[in-house]
């Protein structure tokens, strides 16, 4: 039990959230935005699939940690490991599937309002030029949450993997 739920986060990780830290890693200038949009797109709708999943292999363990008969001399022993493996892991990745969502959506959004731009857009030295001030200030509105967003996502990532070790 607790090892096929391990099993079960590994491959969640890697399926599901795996997808997101690369196209996050991969936008380095403002046409990255763009480029990323519909892998990012992609990987916030996986994240839905992924929180389902995650909810049922942790009832599942649940469930069968509970209906386990062991010797009293066992129980203790077992009921840390199980704290370890499975309830950790499953109490760190609770934040960390919505903060995911919340930025893959608002990366995508900036994404979408550069593409609808056009060409009236232009891409200088790793930055970007808008034609009006309300082009800019539409950007600058949409980017403005993205350091938060991103601080409270790796904040998310780093006590999963921390906790799933």
């Amino acid at each position: 039990m607790i090892y096929g739920y391990s099993q079960q986060v590994s491959q969640a990780m890697d399926a599901g959230l795996r997808p997101v830290v690369d196209s996050v890693n991969a936008i380095r200038v403002p046409q990255d935005y763009m480029t990323q949009r519909e892998p990012l797109r992609q990987a916030n709708g996986a994240l839905g699939v992924l929180s389902q999943q995650l909810q049922n292999a942790k009832m599942q363990a649940d469930a069968a940690h509970g209906a386990l008969k062991q010797a009293d001399d066992l129980k203790p022993v077992f009921d840390q490991v199980y704290a370890k493996v499975v309830t950790a892991p499953a109490d760190a990745l609770q934040p960390l599937i919505p903060a995911a969502q919340i930025f893959t959506q608002q990366l995508v959004q900036v994404g979408d309002f550069v593409a609808q731009q056009g060409t009236q857009v232009s891409f200088v030295a790793n930055g970007i030029q808008f034609p009006t001030s309300q082009q800019a200030s539409q950007y600058n509105a949409l980017i403005g949450p993205l350091a938060a967003q991103h601080q409270a996502f790796n904040q998310a990532w780093t006590a999963a993997v921390n906790a799933t070790r």
